[in-house]
């Protein structure tokens, strides 16, 4: 009895192995091809704009094009991450709060992005342990080799499927040697191992050192950098080397002989005055060519003459647009630019569709006091007032509200600014005394902006704030009306509070108007002063920022911009 057990056993154990089956099912190996983009030396170095900018040229060839980015750390999402440690929190349609990068990809290659283009540390290992709990993985021991790079390599494979792929490009968040990317790093080398040399193509983005003290350019950290990601088994096909000025000859033949990779594949990724000159810039090098010939694209070309030519238009416009404006930024994270990002974008796609160049000027609205609010905004020709969240900073962003309302100068408030713009007006012209948000001061007399009903129960903060993609009712007759030219818009919102409904009438019978609001709900979500009485004044409890697109501006951006540029010519009409 005890030998038959004993057999038994042996018998079972020589059935099981080391591979872990990540492949969903009626997947087929070389249908999808993948570009997997790492970066070495250190973060920041724009690997979403090389890989969203690469994923473009493969777009106008005709290829149906995807891309996904992994973020090593162990938060679920990027909601509760403040701006300061990672940039803006860009929010998804489906309401996934994610990475900036997300923003890069869905305007470049003008695509909604979803949950399944995103993945962190925190969402995999969360998935894996429900799995793990309910029994899943039949009594193993759950391990990072195969079961971490296995779930990650299906999530990759999933996305390829569920979007028909052509080409599915992989960004690789954080640095060749961080202990949280690693298992990330593994699954891409096991994903080249299991799909074919043929089938994924793997670019590095390194970092030329250029020090002023020495006058010259530097490889050896890049080199150092490149060998650390082969000794992990991912061995790169191409090398992106960035750096402040265009990489010497030299600096790419070094490094060339360094990691195996023909000169020709190594190309030089300098900074450039729009990131949408980038794709222009690996144009010139004949990137997508190569990249297509290594992973056997020739065949699937169909190239967009047509998206050829709109998107040589708007970079044309770029190179070519002379006259200037500067806009006021006035929020609490101006030292990081970052934190804006979609707005900056925003901006510069409404400027060059009028053939103008947007300057910003960052004004820290947590320094902002009634002495110093003329000398800030008296130099610029409209302002933004961003999102945000607590008291820090709030003052300021009132007396830019009310400098602007006050001088014509446009303005634009967006979430935040739409409630602070509430705030301003109840104090200034409601004469409403102790008015503010009851995020701020729970206890004000007025709380003219108060938390949303359904938020008044939540105890989380991660991904419990009204979130994603809305329809918006806008009021016909309106400044908003005509500008979106439709009854019905989408956008995409990130709040917990709102204009508190007691106020309406009060704020309507004294001048302001609630151009939109939720459809069949009373909750007011686009702010107007009529045209007669402001050049253009208009809050958002949106961001519109999030669906603008550099052949597709934003409608609000677009009347911002060109009650700005009307205003100025006014002005010069006049002198």
């Amino acid at each position: 009895m005890e030998e038959i057990l004993i057999n038994e056993i042996a018998s079972t154990s020589k059935q099981e192995h080391e591979f872990y089956d990540s492949m969903p099912a009626g997947y087929r190996t070389g249908k999808s091809k993948y570009v997997i983009i790492y970066g070495t030396v250190m973060s920041g170095l724009g690997k979403g704009i090389f890989a969203a900018s690469m994923a473009k040229l493969f777009q106008l060839k005709g290829l149906n094009v995807n891309i996904m980015k992994f973020d090593g750390y162990l938060n679920v999402d990027a909601g509760t991450l403040n701006p300061y440690r990672h940039g803006e929190v860009f929010v998804l349609d489906d309401g996934t709060e994610s990475d900036m990068d997300l923003g890069t990809y869905e305007r470049f290659l003008g695509i909604n992005m979803t949950k399944n283009n995103y993945l962190t540390g925190g969402k995999i290992f969360h998935q894996i342990l429900n799995s793990e709990r309910k029994g899943d993985f039949l009594g193993k021991d759950v391990q990072f080799i195969p079961h971490v790079t296995g779930e990650i390599k299906k999530f990759v494979r999933n996305l390829a499927m569920s979007s028909n792929a052509d080409v599915v490009f992989v960004e690789v968040g954080g640095t060749i040697g961080d202990i949280e990317n690693n298992y990330f790093i593994k699954a891409m080398q096991e994903l080249q191992y299991e799909e074919g040399k043929e089938n994924v193509c793997i670019v590095a983005l390194t970092y030329v050192l250029e020090p002023a003290f020495l006058g010259e350019q530097k490889s050896k950290a890049a080199q150092l950098g490149i060998r650390m990601a082969m000794a992990e088994g991912l061995n790169p096909d191409i090398i992106a080397c960035r750096c402040q000025n265009k990489v010497t000859e030299k600096v790419r033949e070094k490094i060339s002989i360094s990691a195996n990779v023909p000169i020709q594949r190594v190309i030089s990724i300098h900074d450039c005055e729009s990131i949408y000159l980038i794709p222009d810039l690996l144009l010139s090098e004949k990137l997508d060519e190569q990249a297509i010939d290594l992973l056997g694209l020739r065949s699937r070309i169909k190239e967009d003459y047509h998206a050829i030519t709109k998107w040589k238009e708007f970079v044309d416009k770029i190179n070519n647009s002379e006259k200037e404006i500067i806009i006021g930024i006035t929020g609490k994270y101006t030292s990081l630019r970052d934190s804006y990002a979609s707005i900056v974008k925003a901006v510069e796609h409404a400027a060059t569709s009028f053939g103008i160049k947007a300057k910003l000027r960052w004004i820290d609205t947590s320094e902002l006091d009634e002495n110093s609010i003329e000398n800030e905004l008296s130099r610029v020709h409209g302002i933004i007032v961003p999102g945000g969240f607590g008291s820090r900073g709030s003052e300021g962003k009132i007396l830019c509200i009310k400098y602007a309302r006050e001088n014509n100068l446009p303005y634009l408030g967006l979430c935040y600014g739409f409630q602070m713009a509430l705030v301003e007006y109840a104090r200034n012209v409601l004469n409403l005394e102790d008015s503010y948000s009851t995020e701020i001061k729970s206890s004000c007399k007025n709380p003219v902006i108060d938390i949303l009903p359904e938020q008044k129960r939540i105890q989380n903060l991660g991904a419990t704030m009204r979130l994603g993609g809305h329809d918006v009712e806008i009021k016909p007759g309106t400044y908003a009306a005509e500008l979106y030219g439709t009854d019905i818009a989408r956008e995409r919102f990130r709040h917990r509070w709102e204009c508190n409904p007691i106020y309406i009438e009060m704020f309507e019978q004294s001048g302001i108007v609630f151009s939109g609001k939720a459809p069949n709900q009373n909750i007011m979500q686009i702010l107007e002063l009529p045209k007669r009485e402001h050049p253009f004044f208009i809050g958002t409890q949106y961001h519109g920022e999030y669906i603008s697109r550099p052949l597709k501006p934003h409608p609000l951006y677009l009347g911002f911009i060109k009650a700005i540029s009307e205003l100025e010519e006014k002005k010069i009409i006049i002198e």
